[in-house]
């Protein structure tokens, strides 16, 4: 009987929930450029972004929304859009992750793609 005590023990432990992640904020990320001018994402129209940073490498509707992503020399940036009142779909959050896929500062991707445009 002695025997079976950590083997239920283990069983009951298998059977326990973790807990629930919890909810991330979805505001976007406010990302500055060094031209003289502040400059944030969140707002922009997809024309005003590919102005800025060129021919997305990717661009996939998603629902009412849409999705552009940027290369950098060692990150990737999506923007995300989603239609306003009058119709114009702006950037409402922005994310960004390294080639492994781990996050990284959205500012610092930013950066990258524009020194690697040669505007830093």
């Amino acid at each position: 009987m002695r025997r079976l005590a950590p083997i239920a023990a283990l069983l009951a432990a298998a059977c326990a929930s973790t807990p629930a992640p919890q909810p991330t904020s979805p505001a976007g990320h406010a990302v500055t450029t060094n031209d003289h001018e502040h400059r944030n994402l969140n707002g922009m129209t997809a024309h005003e972004l590919t102005e800025h940073f060129g021919r997305p490498r990717i661009q996939i509707r998603e629902g009412v929304g849409t999705k552009l992503q940027f290369a950098g020399p060692a990150c990737v940036l999506d923007a995300y859009l989603y239609p306003e009142g009058n119709g114009t779909p702006r950037v409402g959050y922005v994310e960004a992750r390294n080639f492994q896929g781990a996050d990284v500062s959205a500012q610092s991707c930013v950066y990258a793609i524009e020194a690697r445009l040669g505007r830093r």
